[in-house]
C-alpha cells in the first residue's frame, strides 16, 4: 500500500500493506524536461497547465526531497519544514489553487485534460480536508511513525564529497525537524486527536529500536564505508564529524522522544479507538470513505456490501475443506493451519527464498496476461528489523529512479506467524503483477503530468493488488488447496476490513468485536489480525480500498468479455486498465467503456 505525502508525512511515504513509493537523492530529469516531453505528445491547455505547475511547485516546496529528487539541487541538505507557518502557508496556497480549478472552463477542455483536473481537484481537496481536519496532529501510526521513516536520509548515494556535505546538513536540521513533529504530538494531545492508546502497545520498541551504539546507528553507515577516490584525510574528517553528529545530536533525540512517548504522549492518548469520536469525527470518517474508494459511497453501504462479500467467499472456503476431507469445524480448520508445522519456514532466509521462488515463477506468467512489461526491476527484502515487529506482512517500496530498483519487502518477523499458504497471494499482491508492475508502469507515462505520474490512487493501486491476487488462479498458481485457501483468506481478510473498519469507526464496535470477527473468518495468525486490525484503527477508511477497487476491475473485465466475446483479449485489457495511470474507479470506468468501443470499431 501507498501513502501520498502529506503535511504529517511530507518527508518520506508511508505504506500500509503494500505499496511504498520512497524518494531518493538521486538526479532525475526535471520537471520542466518531464514537462517538456510531455507537451510533444499531447499539449495540456495552457489554463490547466498554469494551474497544474503552481500545484507541483507546492508540492515540491512542501518535500524538499522530492524537489532534490526532479532536480533542484538546492534542497539536497533540507528537511521538511513542518511549522505552523510553512503548514499554514501550504494550505492557503492550495485553497487559492483549488479555487483556480474550480473556476476553469472545462467544457473546452480534451477527455485527458478533463480527467487530468478532475484527479488533481480530487488530490488538492484531500490535502486541505485533511489539514482542516488536522491530519497533521497525527505523524504515528500503529505501525511506526516519522522517526522511522525519517533513516531514509542514510539511504541515499554517497559519491561525492557534496553527498556527505548535504547529509551532514539533514542531520543537523533533525533537531527542528524531531521538535516540529513533537510540537504536533502535543497539540493533538491537548485537543483529543491521537491514535487511541491501544494501538501503541509497543509503540516504544519502534524507537528503541535507534537507541544503539553509534557504529550501529543506521544514521552512522554513511560514514563506514567511502568512494575509493576519498583521500584518507577526508574519510577521516567525514567520519570523526559523522560519529560526532550520531553521537551528541541523532542518539539523543530519539531517547527524548522515547521519554516523551513513554511517559507523557501514550499514557494520555485517547481511549475511544472510533474516528467518529474525534472532533468532527463522524465528517471526517465519511470523508475518508468517499476519499479511499473514489466512489460516492457511505460507510453503512460499504458495510452492508463486506457483509456480503463476506458470506460469498465464506461458501468458497467451506469447499475446499471439505475437498481436503479435513473433519472438523470451520474453527478448527483454522486453528490446524496456523498451528501446523508443516505451514512455516523455520529461518527468515527460507522465507525470503519461498518469496524469491514464487516471485520468479510471478516473473514468467507476465507476458501471457500483460503486452507491456515495465523497465525497472525488482528484489526481495527483509521488513527493517527495527519495524517488523508492528508491521505488516509485506509491502512493495518502490524507487522514482531508473537506476534503482523497487523492492518486495517480506515480514520475517514471528516466524511462526508467517504461513507459508499465504505466500504466493501476498507475492502476486506485492511484487507482480500487482504493485511492482503497476506502480513502474506508471512511472514511465511520461505522458502524464508529474503529479499523476508520481501519485498513488489507494482503491485503483490496492484494488489492483488484489485483482492480481485473483488472477494467480487463472495462471495456475493455487494447485495446492491450501495455498488457495490462503489466497481466500486474503480475499476475505479485504471483504473483512469493508466491515470491521466501517463497525469500529461508525458503528460503534469495540476492538475486540473486530479482532473476533477478522479472527473467525480468514486463516490469518492471531498475531496479524491484532496488528491489521490496530492499523485500521488508527489508519481510518484505508483498508476500504482494495475491495472496492477490486470488485470494480472485475466487474469492467466481466462488461468487456461479456460485449467483446471471442474478441476479448486478457492483454489488451490489462494494458487498458494500466495505460492511464493510477485513475478514480469513475474515470477507470469510462476508460474501459472507451476500450470496449474502440475493440468493437475494429471489427
Amino acid at each position: 500500500m501507498h501513502k501520498l505525502l502529506t503535511p504529517s508525512l511530507l518527508i518520506c511515504a508511508l505504506g500500509a500493506c503494500s505499496a511504498t513509493q520512497t524518494t531518493k537523492n538521486i538526479q532525475t530529469p526535471s520537471a520542466q524536461t518531464i514537462s517538456a516531453a510531455q507537451s510533444q505528445v499531447e499539449p495540456i491547455a495552457p489554463a490547466l497547465q498554469a494551474i497544474i505547475d503552481q500545484s507541483w511547485q507546492l508540492q515540491l516546496s512542501a518535500s524538499p526531497e522530492m524537489a532534490y529528487s526532479m532536480g533542484d539541487a538546492s534542497a539536497a541538505g533540507k528537511l521538511a519544514d513542518l511549522s505552523p507557518a510553512a503548514l499554514a502557508k501550504l494550505n492557503q496556497g492550495q485553497i487559492a489553487v483549488l479555487a483556480q480549478l474550480k473556476a476553469l472552463d472545462r467544457s473546452s477542455l480534451s477527455k485527458e485534460d478533463k480527467i487530468n483536473a478532475q484527479i488533481l481537484e480530487d488530490q488538492i481537496q484531500n490535502d486541505v480536508d485533511l489539514y482542516r481536519f488536522k491530519d497533521y496532529y497525527l505523524p504515528i501510526t500503529a505501525e511506526s511513525g516519522f522517526h522511522a521513516y525519517i533513516t531514509s536520509i542514510a539511504q541515499g548515494r554517497f559519491n561525492t564529497l557534496e553527498d556527505y556535505r548535504n547529509y551532514i546538513a539533514k542531520l543537523n536540521a533533525l533537531p527542528t525537524y524531531f521538535a516540529q513533529q513533537t510540537h504536533w504530538l502535543k497539540q493533538g494531545l491537548a485537543e483529543g486527536i491521537t491514535p487511541p492508546k491501544v494501538t501503541l502497545n509497543g509503540f516504544e520498541d519502534s524507537i528503541s529500536a535507534y537507541i544503539v551504539p553509534v557504529e550501529k546507528s543506521s544514521y552512522f553507515k554513511p560514514f563506514t564505508q567511502y568512494p575509493n577516490y576519498f583521500t584518507e584525510a577526508q574519510k577521516t574528517q567525514l567520519t570523526q564529524e559523522g560519529r560526532a553528529l550520531v553521537e551528541q545530536k541523532v542518539l539523543p533525540l530519539y531517547q527524548n522522544f522515547y521519554d516523551f512517548m513513554t511517559k507523557e504522549y501514550i499514557p494520555n492518548a485517547r481511549e475511544n479507538i472510533a474516528a467518529s469520536s474525534l472532533p468532527n469525527g463522524a465528517e471526517f470518517y465519511e470523508n475518508r470513505v468517499r476519499y479511499y474508494t473514489t466512489l460516492n459511497m457511505t460507510s453503512t453501504q460499504v458495510h452492508e456490501l463486506g457483509l456480503k462479500e463476506v458470506q460469498r467467499i465464506r461458501q468458497e472456503m467451506e469447499q475446499i475443506i471439505k475437498s481436503v476431507g479435513f473433519k472438523g469445524s470451520f474453527a478448527d480448520f483454522l486453528h490446524f493451519l496456523r498451528t501446523d508445522p508443516q505451514f512455516y519456514t523455520t529461518s527468515a532466509d527460507q522465507l525470503l527464498k519461498e518469496a524469491a521462488f514464487i516471485a520468479k515463477k510471478a516473473d514468467a506468467m507476465l507476458p501471457k496476461y500483460f503486452g507491456k512489461l515495465p523497465r525497472q526491476p525488482y528484489g526481495i527484502a527483509p521488513v527493517p528489523a527495527e519495524i517488523a515487529p508492528k508491521y505488516t506482512t509485506g509491502r512493495y517500496s518502490g524507487s522514482n529512479s531508473d537506476d534503482e530498483p523497487g523492492y518486495y519487502w517480506v515480514n520475517t518477523y514471528a516466524l511462526d506467524k508467517r504461513p507459508l499458504y499465504e505466500l504466493e497471494a501476498l507475492t502476486l499482491h506485492e511484487a507482480v503483477p500487482g504493485h511492482h508492475l503497476q506502480i513502474s508502469l506508471n512511472s514511465e507515462l511520461t505522458s502524464l503530468p508529474d503529479f499523476r505520474r508520481y501519485g498513488y490512487i489507494s482503491a485503483f493501486g490496492e484494488g489492483w493488488g488484489l485483482y492480481c491476487e485473483y488472477l494467480g488462479l487463472e495462471a495456475g498458481f493455487y494447485q495446492d488447496p491450501y495455498s488457495n485457501f490462503g489466497r481466500l483468506t486474503y480475499e476475505m481478510w479485504r471483504a473483512a476490513r469493508l466491515v470491521v473498519d466501517t463497525g469500529m469507526h461508525a458503528q460503534g464496535w469495540s476492538r475486540q468485536q473486530a479482532i473476533d470477527f477478522m479472527a473467525s473468518n480468514t486463516a490469518l495468525s492471531l498475531h496479524n489480525v491484532t496488528t491489521e486490525i490496530d492499523r485500521y484503527i488508527s489508519w481510518p477508511g484505508q483498508a476500504l480500498s482494495y475491495k472496492i477497487g477490486e470488485l470494480t476491475i472485475k466487474r469492467l473485465r466481466a462488461k468487456a468479455e461479456q460485449e467483446l466475446g471471442d474478441k476479448f483479449d486478457i492483454r489488451a485489457f490489462h494494458d487498458a486498465v494500466l495505460e492511464n495511470g493510477s485513475v478514480p474507479m469513475s474515470i477507470l470506468e469510462q476508460q474501459i467503456n472507451d476500450f470496449i468501443e474502440a475493440k468493437k470499431a475494429t471489427r
